[in-house]
């Protein structure tokens, strides 16, 4: 999503764009199966002085929300001892601010792109609730809220018959739900489809694509590029997402992005009800989205380097979770189950813009946030190429 969201803007900009993708479509990476969450009021880092005693107590556990499973890779041990410093009381708030900004820039960038093009990717436009069944996880809503509200977001807080009253298909949980919150202007939608649908209008645009071509190095002269496997260019963008690193620590150029996977599950729902708000469980550290008569269910990060296998253990915890919190799913016993790579930073805030390459440019490292944050990057990386000052406020590179 991120590099076709790049190119679309880099083409609206009036460059001529070509496409490089190793896989056969676009979009099958990252962007295949992911929450579907569009959370730009809920855009904040994993890292936070919270997350400590709950990590502590995770430790160990096969189907915890976060796993690190420890290798001989230093790249590994770096992010999370880069995660554990951005726990720090006070860079919380530093990182949310940054992310509050892009990410409401970046939702109404979506919804400007949806107006003029009509793209329809099971888009609903119903908000976001992240609603919490424990009094402590209650108490930290609260107050993230507060921090959050101060940045520009606009939570607003539920009790428990309100968050009924905006979701009627909680009524059943197993578990009570005690209260959330709730940001009315966030949205939710098809990752895939609308990655598929934008790069079609892309090709209309004139995009290039080259499918099937993985990319083995980078050519450098002096402080530019010459070319990408033989392919020449006034500019190139690296936007490979987890891939990124690796492809630029040759150059020289080490960013802290690495990669967290993350696991979904999707149930067809033919004719049962379901939820039709898209909710963000903070007991389970999942996100539950309606796509068209589909349910996705997305959570959890493993640090484990570069494996896409499917767990079965944390895709069943995730299975199991939907069935506690709506009973009415249980008869659905199939379910298709996906494992991606989030390219994330410790501070989940993603590197956008220049290199020491004067025509070198970055958009990675978008972690959980890449449907959140896709469209405001894609706009502000072009502006950066064009030579613009970008119309957000960030801490571009």
């Amino acid at each position: 999503m991120i590099g076709v969201t790049s190119a679309w803007y880099l083409a609206a900009a009036g460059h001529e764009v070509t496409l490089v993708e190793r896989r056969a479509q676009p979009g099958l990476e990252t962007s295949f199966a992911n929450g579907g969450q569009i959370s730009a009021g809920h855009a904040e880092p994993w890292a936070k002085p919270a997350a400590l005693p709950k990590i502590l107590k995770w430790l160990g556990h096969e189907d915890a929300p976060l796993l690190f499973r420890p290798r001989l890779d230093w790249a590994q041990w770096r992010w999370g001892l880069g995660f554990l410093r951005e726990c720090i009381p006070g860079r919380f708030e530093r990182n949310a601010r940054v992310l509050a900004g892009l990410a409401g820039y970046s939702r109404d960038c979506l919804r400007a792109l949806r107006s003029s093009t009509g793209i329809h990717y099971d888009e609903l436009t119903r908000g976001i609730l992240q609603f919490a069944t424990r009094e402590a996880d209650l108490e930290v809503l609260e107050q993230q809220a507060k921090a959050m509200n101060a940045f520009g977001a606009q939570r607003e807080f539920k009790n428990a018959d309100e968050c009924a009253a905006l979701e009627p298909a909680l009524r059943d949980s197993k578990e009570k739900v005690l209260g959330g919150l709730y940001d009315p202007h966030d949205e939710s939608g098809d990752a895939h489809q609308f990655t598929a649908e934008l790069a079609r209008r892309c090709a209309a645009r004139g995009v290039q694509f080259k499918y099937g071509h993985a990319i083995a190095r980078i050519e450098a002269a002096g402080a530019r590029i010459e070319a990408v496997d033989g392919l020449r260019a006034d500019a190139y963008v690296v936007a490979l997402g987890s891939y990124s690193p690796l492809l630029l620590a040759p150059l020289g150029i080490h960013i802290p992005v690495y990669p967290l996977k993350g696991y979904s599950i999707t149930l067809n729902l033919g004719s049962a009800e379901g939820p039709s708000v898209s909710l963000t469980d903070e007991a389970a550290k999942i996100v539950i989205s309606r796509l068209g008569s589909r349910l996705r269910a997305a959570g959890t990060a493993e640090l484990t380097g570069y494996d896409t296998s499917i767990n079965a253990t944390r895709c069943n915890a995730i299975l199991e979770r939907i069935r506690t919190l709506f009973p009415g799913l249980a008869a659905i016993t199939a379910a298709e189950t996906w494992a991606g790579l989030r390219p994330a930073t410790p501070d989940n805030v993603p590197v956008i813009g220049r290199t020491r390459f004067a025509n070198l440019f970055l958009n990675t490292g978008h972690g959980t946030l890449g449907w959140t944050l896709a469209c405001g990057s894609g706009k502000a990386l072009a502006d950066i190429v064009s030579g613009r000052k970008p119309e957000v406020e960030f801490r571009f590179t």
